[in-house]
């Protein structure tokens, strides 16, 4: 009936999952729910925009991680040569949505930022979903141009430019973190492509130089940058945010004032249940609970690290820079967002990945990671010598 024993051969049979990567994921997700609404009760429970309702906070955060887990599966129904396919789209897409977001009366302006588009019941912020399709088109490009990577004009330039563009649009937000991240994204999937030492050598001189440039002639970053460096000469200005976090991680010392007994989410630390989330991790689970947040996003890292190493030694070079390019965004901006909470980086807007309140990271955060499943199980059926 048409039916042959190669085609059962070559039919895609169910493959494991790397579960260290699943089970850390989950369990950062879990902590971070918890987290999300002990941070945001008191600000929640004495809000007008809230209702007044103390769980306002922990049932977006939950509907958040539903759309996102609904996202992901369907993302990981795509072959992995589909999203190389439509990488270059994507990233155009991403770029359409930066220009649209600085419409005047399109954009959404939030504390003097203008960064998220209103979407009837949720604010969508491009930003974050412009990781994902650099991740995508950074991979795409590195591969297209393999044979460029020691080619000034040819490797370099052309990248350059495109990021350039990304920056500019995510500047003007502004949005600094972001750009960074992105950077980093971008920088790091030229590098393990191969590009030129030199070439990235300078390259890395040369961005530093840029960023030193953006915070020395912002009168707003260079506050920060200051106010970073010495948080108690301004207390009560400058260095506020900076000095309640830091003092809700003296407070926390090794075992934590216990879950819900955080006294800087009170009103004292501002963003509490977002950028500083970090800080009332330590505070309420002390230095143990910050180890197991730091360990479990080592773990998650270094997993999907080795599914692009595997990928690379089957030589699916577009699917192990995609993978690293996921590794690199996620460590860098939780890096960054532990970073700031500890005082050892400038205070950047910068989320902690898959524990912080807010939809459009998680979305973005949990598609990527349903990509690089997805990658780990197409590399299981090759091992097994199935055709994907």
């Amino acid at each position: 009936m048409g039916f042959s024993f190669r085609q059962l051969r070559n039919r895609p049979q169910p493959a494991g999952s790397d579960q260290l990567l699943i089970w850390s994921v989950l369990i950062l997700l879990a902590i971070g729910l918890v987290m999300v609404y002990s941070a945001s009760i008191a600000y929640a429970a004495t809000d007008k925009d809230t209702g007044y309702k103390m769980t306002y906070y922990l049932l977006r955060q939950a509907i958040f991680l539903g759309v996102g887990f609904l996202a992901g599966f369907a993302a990981y129904q795509f072959p992995t040569r589909i999203w190389q396919q439509y990488a270059p789209y994507a990233f155009l897409f991403g770029l359409a949505l930066l220009v649209l977001v600085l419409v005047p009366h399109v954009g959404r302006e939030i504390n003097g930022s203008r960064r998220w588009l209103g979407l009837v019941v949720i604010n969508l912020q491009p930003s974050e979903l412009m990781k994902l399709f650099a991740v995508l088109y950074a991979a795409d490009y590195t591969v297209r141009k393999a044979a460029y990577m020691h080619s000034l004009i040819k490797g370099f330039v052309p990248m350059f430019m495109v990021m350039l563009i990304t920056g500019g649009l995510l500047l003007s937000e502004p949005d600094f973190g972001a750009f960074a991240v992105i950077t980093a994204i971008a920088m790091g999937c030229l590098f393990l492509g191969g590009l030129n030492g030199m070439l990235f050598i300078g390259l890395v001189v040369f961005l530093a130089i840029g960023f030193v440039g953006l915070v020395v002639f912002s009168p707003y970053r260079y506050a920060r940058l200051t106010g970073f460096l010495d948080p108690w000469a301004d207390p009560l200005g400058k260095g506020y945010q900076l000095s309640h976090s830091l003092i809700a991680f003296g407070r926390g010392e090794w075992l934590g004032v216990g879950l819900g007994g955080s006294v800087e989410k009170l009103y004292y630390l501002p963003e509490a249940h977002t950028d500083f989330l970090m800080a009332i991790v330590a505070e309420e689970l002390g230095f143990v609970g910050v180890a197991v947040v730091i360990g479990l996003f080592v773990v998650m890292i270094w997993r999907i690290f080795a599914i692009g190493k595997q990928s690379m030694k089957l030589e699916r070079y577009w699917s192990a820079l995609a993978a690293y390019g996921v590794a690199i965004w996620l460590g860098v901006q939780s890096i960054i967002n532990m970073g700031v909470n500890m005082g050892l980086l400038p205070t950047k807007g910068l989320t902690l990945p898959l524990m912080s309140f807010g939809g459009s990271g998680i979305v973005a955060n949990l598609i990527a990671l349903a990509l690089v499943l997805r990658i780990d199980w197409e590399s299981r059926q090759m091992m097994r010598g199935y055709q994907v």
